[in-house]
């Protein structure tokens, strides 16, 4: 019987079935999963599956095989930084939400997401939430910000759940797709869910006033059925995004203004820091490449560490 993973808490996971039916499920020993993968967690929200009955008298069942992946999001372990783990699979797109205010996300969070979402093929929106708390400097950043990642390709929303402004362009985003929703805690990502279904009721709580961060509401990755044609998956909030399986050589290829450029280079192992006859340098200069997000990708390239591979 095929069913879809809808929750996992490390042990035990909450499966549909094609009817809809709901069980609780646990894996019986080991099985292959078909790509080289090695994760924190062998099956992930998101992940098709084979279930067969444990008793025809309970609501559990067990989980006998998985199907191949369209494609997955991995992030490093958040308990293990040389292991990695599965944060969702079969997804359409991501939603990224992110905040100038309460909390405050940075530009290399982003970018970290971004280029992780690029390696691993999943469309990527930037939603900026709470505008109704921007004063002038943070609408002058949002305004910022918003031209340089729709020049790259992304679509930008910007969001206030407490003003009803942006809701419904999201919806329609969201329509008839797996979405991934991510971003840091507190950023409002249980906040939205609760506006567009009321019935999942999910805890929120206030940014945390002492460090200006959110605080974790979210546990465990979680996939909802919206009313209107949608599924989407909600995510612990991220304190950080740690990157896995990239080489400094390959990064520059996740960064879309960058990858129309680094065939120009004179050597075709350029990083693009100190090389002669680089394109992507040459890019910045010219304004073809903005300098934020140049520097970003220098930031990332200082922390990949080949040596774990």
């Amino acid at each position: 019987m095929k069913a879809l993973i809808y929750k996992s808490t490390g042990s035990w996971y909450i499966v549909k079935n094609e009817a809809g039916k709901v069980f609780n499920a646990r894996i019986k020993g080991k099985f292959k999963i078909d790509e080289d993968i090695t994760s924190t967690n062998p099956v992930a929200v998101g992940d098709e599956v084979e279930i067969e009955m444990e008793n025809e008298t309970e609501d559990s069942v067990i989980i006998t095989a998985i199907h191949p992946r369209r494609n997955y999001i991995i992030r490093q372990s958040p308990s293990h930084k040389k292991q990695k783990h599965i944060v969702a699979a079969n997804i359409d797109q991501s939603l990224l939400f992110a905040t100038l205010k309460e909390p405050k996300t940075s530009s290399g969070f982003i970018d970290r997401f971004l280029i992780t979402c690029e390696a691993y093929h999943v469309p990527a929106i930037i939603v900026f939430n709470k505008a109704d708390l921007y004063k002038k400097k943070e609408q002058e950043k949002f305004e910022e910000w918003k031209k340089i990642y729709e020049a790259i390709g992304y679509c930008v929303v910007l969001l206030s759940l407490k003003k009803g402004d942006g809701i419904e362009e999201l919806k329609k985003l969201l329509k008839d797709k797996i979405t991934l929703l991510s971003g840091h805690s507190g950023v409002g990502k249980s906040t939205f869910i609760n506006t567009i279904f009321p019935k999942v009721e999910l805890k929120t709580q206030e940014v945390s006033g002492w460090s200006g961060k959110g605080l974790h509401t979210t546990t465990f990755a979680e996939m909802f059925d919206l009313p209107f044609g949608a599924k989407i998956i909600d995510t612990p909030g991220l304190r950080e995004f740690g990157i896995v399986d990239f080489t400094r050589q390959e990064l520059s290829h996740y960064f879309p203004e960058m990858k129309e450029l680094i065939y120009q280079c004179q050597f075709n192992n350029c990083l693009h820091i100190n090389e002669p006859g680089c394109a992507v340098k040459a890019g910045v200069e010219e304004g073809r490449v903005s300098i934020e997000r140049y520097i970003s990708y220098c930031n990332i390239l200082d922390t990949v560490d080949e040596k774990q591979y």
